[in-house]
């Protein structure tokens, strides 16, 4: 049986890695690959630091979506592939890669995963995780200062110039493309139990 692609998009900080988590505890992380949008921005060592800095991480050019497809596509073949480790402190592409194989379910995560057209069309399952805005900016807040080494200044400079009104114009309309919209405020279990029973019923 082909692999199950699960896609998860949602506004910054509404949980989807989260989500993606409780799936790979459901099943383990022998039947799970999980791959995020953001592992495939695309390579940017040809810019100054402060060029980087500039650029608009949250429109659809950002991701090197012909990577992201070929690699999707590798995967439902059941080839390995070479997924790009970020570097968020610099807004580098790594040298260095992390060879990954398929399993019998793959998620990827990521605020645009449904945006494109391409990537829709290899997807077995579309979920849209709905968070408050106010929440999802807490959340940022807290991540990129803990996990980026972002200043307060840096972080709410780049959510109203250019991560509200991308998710405005891109990522919002894409709930429209999903199969399952969860609340991201607080998982239960009747969330978790009725992903799980979407995946059975193509799985079994």
């Amino acid at each position: 049986m082909n692999p199950i692609i699960i896609a998860i998009a949602g506004g910054t900080g509404s949980g989807k890695t989260f989500l993606s988590k409780k799936i790979v505890e459901e099943y383990s992380i022998n039947k799970v690959l999980s791959i995020e949008q953001d592992s495939y921005y695309k390579d940017l060592k040809f810019l100054s630091y402060e060029n980087r800095m500039k650029q608009n991480f949250d429109h659809p050019n950002s991701i090197d979506i012909t990577l992201l497809k070929n690699h999707l596509k590798s995967l439902l073949n059941g080839n390995q592939v070479k997924i790009p480790l970020y570097d968020f402190t610099k807004h580098l592409r790594m040298e260095q890669t992390k060879t990954v194989k398929c399993k019998s379910i793959i998620i990827i995560e990521g605020i645009l995963v449904l945006h494109y057209q391409q990537l829709r069309k290899l997807y077995t399952i579309k979920i849209f995780v709905d968070t408050p805005e106010n929440i999802r900016f807490e959340r940022r807040l807290k991540r990129d200062k803990q996990e980026r080494g972002r200043t307060l200044k840096s972080i709410k400079e780049q959510y109203f110039s250019t991560v509200k009104p991308m998710h405005v114009q891109f990522v919002e309309p894409s709930k429209h493309h999903a199969d399952l919209i969860i609340k991201g405020v607080d998982y239960n279990n009747r969330t978790i139990d009725l992903i799980k029973a979407n995946i059975n019923s193509i799985s079994t």
